[in-house]
């Protein structure tokens, strides 16, 4: 499968599926956090056959993992969450979270194509001059780069929801925070032990 097929798919499914699963006020819940990773999984399962890992293949898709987590944590800073009186979490999605992920969808798909067909003989070069498989570890890279964003983006999500059911937690038994060492807090409350709680 050509380069551009291949960032067209799966371009096009992790843009569907992000955006059906985030937009709008939704609840988080199991299959919307992990299901868009699976989408895209499986869409890159389907265009991408091989994962070369000869002279400096490895390195590039690497890389380009490590893009992708960066890019799906960026994405991800734009989905606030709040937590419900009734246990459950929120977030929402707005126009700012939408763009992020159009462009990172269309910059991959655009680029894909220009490497087809408006510098071929440059990525040809490149991937000469660099050690690299030529056309297959390009695609192997954008599909993981991409695998990469949407599962950056259900990290956070888990995170997020982890941190306000803790929260939640510990507002619902009254629990207070612990003093921080050194502070005036943890001083105060050593004096308190010290005298019986203060009273005489």
């Amino acid at each position: 499968m050509g380069q551009f097929t291949a960032a067209l798919i799966t371009g096009a499914t992790t843009l569907a599926v992000i955006l059906a699963a985030d937009l709008g006020d939704r609840r988080v819940t199991a299959p919307r956090t992990t299901g868009p990773v699976l989408a895209v999984a499986v869409a890159v399962v389907l265009c991408v056959h091989s994962f070369p890992a000869s002279g400096n293949d490895l390195s590039l898709q690497l890389a380009c993992v490590g893009v992708g987590v960066i890019c799906g944590l960026i994405a991800g800073s734009l989905l606030p969450a709040r937590r419900e009186s009734s246990g459950e979490i929120h977030t929402v999605g707005g126009i700012g979270y939408a763009l992020i992920w159009l462009v990172l969808a269309t910059g991959q798909t655009v680029f894909a194509y220009g490497a087809e067909h408006w510098f071929t003989a440059r990525m040809t070069r490149f991937t000469t001059d660099y050690d690299l498989s030529g056309d297959t570890v390009l695609v192997s890279s954008a599909a993981l780069m991409t695998l990469a964003m949407a599962a950056a983006r259900t990290a956070v999500l888990l995170s997020r929801a982890r941190a306000l059911r803790a929260a939640g937690a510990d507002s619902a038994t009254g629990s207070e925070p612990d003093p921080v060492p050194g502070s005036g807090a943890e001083a105060a409350a050593g004096g308190e032990r010290r005298t019986g709680g203060g009273r005489p």
